[in-house]
């Protein structure tokens, strides 16, 4: 008995691989609320959390947060995942 595997790969499309290449960093469009959990994509120092609780949106794109061993923070939504 004889199997057959074929292997097809799709390479990236070159806008992607451009977008990847030049440091693109997606912004989440997800609709946040207050009291919400958010991961950080940087610690704001070395003791602090990773995770901050939003506390009131700031602006169409910033909240302002509450990070465990560090305070309150005005955060981008490019600052933390989505």
């Amino acid at each position: 008995m004889s199997l057959q595997t074929i292997h097809t790969v799709c390479p990236p499309a070159p806008a992607l691989e451009g977008a990847i290449a030049s440091g693109w960093n997606p912004v989440c469009h997800i609709t946040y609320t207050r009291d919400t959990w958010v991961k950080l994509l940087q610690r704001k120092s070395e003791y602090a959390f990773d995770e901050a609780k939003l506390l009131c949106q700031d602006s169409s794109d910033t909240w302002v947060a509450w990070v465990p061993d560090f305070g309150e923070v005005v955060l981008d939504r490019s600052d933390f995942y989505c």
